[in-house]
């Protein structure tokens, strides 16, 4: 079975276990979504034409990931005034798994939702923990998000004054693990530490 359906201000024929990339939807990834405007329903020997619906007709999805697309150039220029503009894009979009076609007002089944609270109580109370045993707030330093303070911490490094006393080969190690390649450098890390762990 397929049906045609309308979202985003575009049209998309899909079949159940299709993976469909769409214009970004508000929803988590794991959920689900149901789109209402079904515009045609076929299978092998009928195939029913909306007006402009099919009534009672709804496709069933799971969204799998939200994520952005490759990055675009958008380049502007006027040719002899002095004038040029460049500017990049990257489109936001949802990409599903088709689960179900359902016709006749059938309503779709329903699934345990995804057990996802455990792991963010566990970083919760890492950070509790972190703080608790008297952690420095690491985001003082120049360039350093929640993101590398993250990094930082799960490669055993919460305090100033453990950066000031890195070596450059530690320095080197640390950014090899963490993925922060030149962070150190560019932030001046190892300097702002020492002032940092000196107050």
């Amino acid at each position: 079975m397929f049906a045609v359906i309308k979202t985003g201000g575009k049209q998309y024929k899909v079949a159940a276990d299709d993976l469909l990339k769409v214009e970004k939807l508000d929803a988590d990834a794991g959920s689900s979504v149901t789109f209402d405007e079904v515009l045609m329903v076929g299978n092998d020997t009928e195939t029913t034409i909306g007006a402009p619906t099919v009534d009672g007709a709804t496709v069933v999805a799971e969204v799998v990931e939200q994520a952005r697309d490759r990055k675009i150039i958008i380049f502007k220029k006027r040719r002899r005034q002095n004038s040029r503009r460049r500017n990049g894009h990257r489109q936001s979009f949802t990409l599903l798994k088709v689960t179900d076609i359902l016709t006749g007002g059938a309503k779709p089944a329903k699934k345990a939702a995804p057990a996802k609270a455990a792991p963010v109580e566990d970083a919760k109370d890492s950070a509790a923990s972190a703080a608790d045993s008297g952690a420095d707030d690491l985001k003082k330093l120049d360039g350093a998000g929640p993101a590398a303070v993250k990094k930082l911490n799960e490669a055993g490094i919460t305090t100033f004054a453990q950066i000031a006393a890195m070596s450059a080969d530690d320095v080197a190690r640390v950014e090899e693990e963490t993925g922060l390649k030149g962070k150190f450098e560019r932030g001046n890390w190892v300097v702002q530490a020492r002032e940092l762990a000196g107050n």
